[in-house]
């Protein structure tokens, strides 16, 4: 009897998920209807966690083209990956240019990491360095590793090993696990007073709770 009852309980399980997503798809289709660039974005996004990747980028492309940020952002992803479109580095430069101009700290290092790439565009670390910042200044965490790279590397920018700690200090209080592993990779070039200083200044931003910070 039980052996029976569980495929049974399965599919009601299934035909409940199913309605549900239905019900959401059409509450958010009402809502985009009347030029609701969020609605557009979540629609897009239920879609894709449906794993349906041509209608989550029809979706993300009318949000995005509405404006939103966060929709430029994935639908330049989407473009990056092949999702639901054909693969196109150029409109994903493009979709996330967009982004990054509206402080998208997402956009800004996918920018990032296409300029260290060099994926169908010339390499630029000091283009790579130069958005990593922006997006490490609004609490982006693989940025802010990625920065501190640059910096440990001298690569775009003049090599500087206090920064890289405290880019990567940042990054351990936010809880990175793989900036607890930078961190020990970084800290023996330093003095204790360059330890300590790196600390407090990481500390100090943390507590602001600005999530930004000026300078080099």
């Amino acid at each position: 009897m039980t052996d029976c009852i569980k495929p049974l309980l399965l599919c009601l399980a299934l035909a409940l998920a199913v309605d549900v997503f239905a019900q959401n798809v059409d509450e958010l289709k009402a809502r985009a209807a009347t030029g609701d660039k969020i609605a557009m974005r979540e629609l897009a996004e239920t879609y894709f966690g449906n794993q349906d990747y041509a209608q989550a980028a029809q979706w993300y492309a009318k949000a995005a083209k509405a404006g939103d940020r966060k929709a430029q952002t994935s639908l330049g992803l989407m473009y990056a990956r092949g999702y639901g479109v054909e693969k196109d580095i150029g409109r994903a430069y493009k979709w996330w240019s967009f982004a990054a101009a509206q402080n998208d700290p997402g956009a800004q290092y996918d920018l990032g990491n296409l300029y260290f790439s060099g994926e169908g565009i010339k390499q630029d670390y000091a283009q790579a360095a130069h958005w990593y910042r922006e997006a490490a200044q609004r609490g982006h965490i693989q940025a802010q590793e990625n920065l501190a790279m640059l910096y440990f590397d001298g690569k775009g920018v003049e090599k500087n090993i206090p920064q890289a700690y405290y880019l990567t200090k940042l990054a351990v209080l936010q809880g990175s696990d793989d900036a607890t592993e930078l961190l020990k990779k970084i800290a023996p070039y330093l003095t204790a007073e360059q330890i300590q200083e790196g600390d407090a200044k990481a500390d100090d931003w943390l507590k602001s709770g600005k999530k930004i910070w000026r300078g080099e």
